[in-house]
């Protein structure tokens, strides 16, 4: 998956909750089920946790599809998940 590189710009919380809540119910969905599985994912590190990481990557999946439907710069991968040192 390629995906558009973020602005190192910073956006205010009132500018980025407007432009959130302009998006379709769906896109605002999956941004959230998206976020979700990020932070699962981030959590299942260990290998007993195989399973759980599985499901995540699939809701991840599944939400970018839905998300590069609408804008490709609203796609999720690895470099949004959080606890990275960027």
């Amino acid at each position: 998956m390629i995906a558009f590189p973020r602005t190192p710009v910073p956006i205010p919380d009132a500018v980025a909750a407007l432009s959130a809540h302009q998006l379709p119910p769906r896109v605002r969905a999956a941004r959230r089920q998206s976020w979700e599985a990020c932070v699962h994912l981030s959590l299942c590190r260990q290998p007993r946790y195989e399973e759980g990481r599985q499901v995540a990557l699939a809701e991840i999946a599944a939400a970018s599809k839905v998300l590069a439907a609408h804008n490709p710069k609203l796609v999720h991968g690895w470099g949004d998940l959080p606890g990275l040192n960027r």
